[in-house]
């Protein structure tokens, strides 16, 4: 389901309690690239999304990071591996400062971090100037950058970002885009699930289109805006 290196691992199925939500799923991305996951409501998104971060445990499949097998690890040693992941919805510390939020990712390097650091800052220099706030009194844009700024602490080899334009506007949407293009560039595999299917595919090297769970598209982002059925049912025509 998540493999940098060789093909996907394909059919995984997972859900929650006896019900499976995903059947068979595969996904997938590379080293310097950009994958989305797209669907309408209730596809699996969220779901593909926690099942190969560790937060819910996949029935069948197999999980692979750097052709190593990681499907039995906690989310935790996933870090470890080089797993970044940023949830939806409660993904900042809003009582802390932005500085120590994205201290908080720092917490598995044993060296000092000060370049890393300075990464996210020349990445987003809105939270340089505001490093000493509070992140809960920032916009939403703002603390949408501090969660994936600490994310991008940890020095991941893949970057989750589930749902990362939700809830702002549409310019803050298309730098925040931006934005993950440059961390793609910098040779970080990037893996995300969008609602905005149409702008997620156009930044994307390579889509999966989910329904029911199921994989029902798997192309190149450019292929899957071209395709006339994927823009009928997904894309608004």
């Amino acid at each position: 389901m998540m493999n940098l290196i060789k093909p996907p691992v394909k059919n995984i199925t997972c859900g929650y309690d006896t019900v499976d939500i995903l059947s068979e799923c595969t996904v997938g991305v590379k080293r310097g690239e950009i994958a989305s996951i797209v669907g309408p409501n209730g596809a699996g998104k969220s779901t593909a999304m926690k099942s190969i971060f560790g937060l819910l445990k996949i029935r069948l499949g197999k999980i692979f990071l750097d052709n190593e097998d990681i499907t039995n690890l906690l989310p935790q040693e996933r870090v470890l591996k080089g797993m970044g992941y940023v949830p939806q919805t409660n993904n900042i510390f809003p009582t802390l400062s932005v500085q120590e939020n994205l201290e908080m990712g720092a917490f598995i390097q044993h060296e000092d971090f000060s370049d890393i650091l300075d990464y996210v800052y020349d990445l987003f220099p809105v939270l340089k100037e505001k490093r000493n706030q509070q992140a809960g009194e920032l916009s939403g844009g703002q603390r949408q950058q501090v969660a994936v700024g600490r994310a991008l602490m940890t020095k991941p080899k893949v970057l989750m970002l589930d749902e990362p334009s939700a809830g702002v506007s549409p310019i803050v949407m298309e730098n925040l885009f931006q934005k993950i293009i440059e961390i793609a560039k910098q040779g970080t595999a990037v893996l995300m699930v969008e609602q905005n299917a149409k702008q997620a595919l156009e930044i994307s090297d390579i889509g999966f289109v989910l329904n029911q769970g199921k994989n029902l598209y798997t192309d190149t982002g450019k292929a899957l805006l071209s395709n006339k059925e994927v823009r009928q049912a997904f894309l608004g025509g």
